[in-house]
């Protein structure tokens, strides 16, 4: 988590230095700025902070855009000023906390659950012996949150306004269905129903399952993709073909944790652009590894593609080798000189944090 601390005063200085050295101890990267009179620029940086010489809304919209989250260490007034030209959306609006100078209270003001500033408001004041301050209501109440289960999971939420439905019902003290593709590990929040008939709820799965008459879907990256094209294959037709051929089968986008294929296409531009342009890793194996895969229902083979690359099927034993299991979910698809398959990963929903 990238983070942005600024502070006004002589004793802002002393908590976040506090503040970097505690969050630095849990791998959290910190940048500290100060905008204060009298403080030369050398007299900062001999103590790891960079002095802010321009303006506090430009120094807002700069960090809104590259940082994960920010930390004002003042008065909340100047904090909901700066902010509130940037201020978008939860999905994607970075965590902001306010601490009072005197670090007496931490405050979680924007994001508290997707962007995770409950969580790490909880953490300042922990560093800083502060009173936590957290508003949102299921916090409040001491039940689930789906948003923030999803967000610590890395999970994709597809439907933001029956996230807050869920959430509303739930401090309304009714339960929610919860359905799983996968096996779940930990004990299940008794607010959450896997064996009513409820008509509200959420299904964790890679695929647009609907297992209540409004199902709000929590996306894993569980799916690896295998690829195959011929050279020189242009990536934004590779992204246009994995996007239509997901959709036609009725699988998130979103799920795609990985994209692989053989080792002679290390260097394939569009392969690596399709990787980069979903956020996922791009892996390659060797014709002897793809050799080792195993497929609950054998391969898709071709004999052209053996002599050409040793092996004669890439996408669906490169889909295999990256998920590591027996299972695809996609079976060797074609266009236009690509070829296309998916395996699930052996993925466990864990309840516990």
């Amino acid at each position: 988590m990238k983070t942005a601390l600024i502070g006004f005063t002589k004793n802002s200085e002393a908590i976040m230095q506090k503040l970097r050295k505690g969050f630095g101890e849990q791998g959290i990267r910190c940048e500290a700025w100060l905008k204060r009179k009298g403080v030369s620029r050398e007299e900062a940086e001999a103590e790891g902070i960079c002095l802010l010489d321009d303006s506090l809304a430009s120094w807002t919209r700069r960090q809104f855009q590259d940082k994960d989250a920010l930390i004002f260490v003042g008065a909340t007034g100047i904090c909901v000023r700066s902010i509130a030209p940037y201020v978008r959306s939860k999905k994607t609006d970075p965590a902001v906390i306010v601490i009072d100078e005197q670090g007496r209270h931490a405050i979680s003001l924007l994001s508290g659950h997707i962007g995770g500033a409950n969580a790490l408001t909880l953490l300042a004041a922990k560093i800083l012996g502060a009173e936590p301050v957290i508003t949102t209501a299921t916090d409040l109440h001491g039940k689930f949150a789906v948003d923030a289960f999803a967000a610590r999971r890395e999970m994709h939420l597809d439907s933001m306004s029956l996230a807050k439905e869920i959430a509303a019902a739930l401090v309304e003290d009714r339960r929610i269905g919860m359905y799983s593709a996968f096996p779940v590990l930990g004990e299940i929040p008794e607010e959450l129903d896997l064996n009513g008939k409820e008509d509200l709820g959420f299904a964790v799965d890679v695929r647009r399952s609907h297992p209540f008459e409004r199902t709000l879907h929590l996306v894993p990256r569980a799916v690896a993709l295998g690829i195959g094209c011929r050279k020189g294959t242009d990536g934004q037709a590779l992204k246009e073909f994995v996007r239509e051929e997901l959709d036609r089968q009725g699988i998130f986008l979103e799920s795609v944790c990985a994209v692989a294929s053989i080792e002679l296409k290390k260097d394939e531009a569009g392969l690596r652009t399709l990787a980069e342009d979903m956020g996922v890793p791009f892996q390659v194996y060797t014709a002897e590894e793809l050799e080792q895969a195993e497929s609950e229902d054998g391969f898709t083979e071709s004999g052209f593609v053996k002599q050409v690359t040793g092996i004669g099927n890439v996408c669906e034993r490169s889909a295999l080798c990256m998920a590591g299991t027996r299972r695809l979910l996609i079976r060797k698809t074609a266009r236009n000189g690509m070829t296309l398959a998916a395996a699930l990963t052996d993925y466990t929903l864990c309840m516990e944090e």
